[in-house]
């Protein structure tokens, strides 16, 4: 159990309630009981899929979690590029590209790169280097090195095609997703609640754990999803660490 002092829950989505395409055991449970103690949002840096289907995919799991609890990648950037009136040329999977398609009147200045899987092509990713030489900004929806995928094994993640096209162009990419504190401010925002009385869960070390942990959150490290033992050999101090998050409460 966390102490007195939290009143809110941030929690991370993959690794930490599925795996996937099986949830993680005693999750579904684990949700019900931590709705009755706090008010909870769930994060989540996928870039893959929306909030509709990232919602569609934990209820037939189980999970009894709505679509105003979920902040997604996706959502952050949405309201980033209509706040700044813009377009963009997109990396990402064909799902998340229809998202945007409401923004297509707006002049194109960003690069924005989520997880393109097949979508990530020299094609591809040699006409957004060109763009960016031409001018574009580069805007990272997350820099994550690697995810648990669906075969139980790690898959690349976005955060090596982001690093690829900073070399290559000289630019620093602007980070929205986790584990900017942009992020973790509006998803404490979105409790009416102030950081130091959130705690994230998660079970990504860099992300998740540095990341609340940077943006006043303490941090919550499960040993599920991509946690592995060299995690704790970072120098990265979690608050707490939980076998799962069926230990938690």
């Amino acid at each position: 159990m966390f102490d007195k002092s939290i009143k809110a829950v941030l929690c991370d989505i993959g690794g930490v309630l599925y795996v996937g395409d099986e949830p993680i055991q005693g999750a579904v449970e684990a949700v019900k009981e931590m709705k009755k103690y706090y008010s909870v949002r769930f994060l989540t840096n996928t870039t893959q899929k929306t909030s509709t289907q990232v919602v569609e995919k934990l209820q037939k799991m189980g999970f009894d979690i709505t679509s105003d609890e979920i902040i997604t990648a996706l959502d952050v950037t949405k309201m980033f590029l209509q706040q700044e009136k813009s377009y963009a040329e997109f990396l990402l999977t064909d799902d998340a590209l229809s998202f945007f398609d409401e923004l297509k009147y707006y002049d194109k200045k960003y690069i924005v790169v989520g997880d393109a899987q097949e979508n990530f092509s020299y094609k591809n990713l040699n006409s957004a280097f060109r763009k960016l030489m031409d001018g574009a900004s580069l805007l990272a929806i997350a820099k994550n090195r690697y995810f648990k995928d669906t075969d139980n094994e790690l898959s690349m993640d976005a955060g090596c095609f982001v690093s690829a096209l900073e070399y290559a162009s000289g630019q620093k990419a602007s980070l929205i997703g986790k584990p900017s504190a942009e992020f973790y401010h509006l998803a404490c925002a979105s409790l009416h609640v102030k950081p130091d009385v959130c705690v994230m869960i998660g079970d990504d070390i860099e992300s998740d754990i540095k990341g609340a942990q940077e943006a006043g959150i303490k941090a919550a490290l499960v040993k599920t999803g991509k946690f592995s033992k060299i995690d704790l050999s970072f120098g990265i101090t979690p608050d707490y660490i939980f076998e799962s998050i069926a230990s938690i409460l």
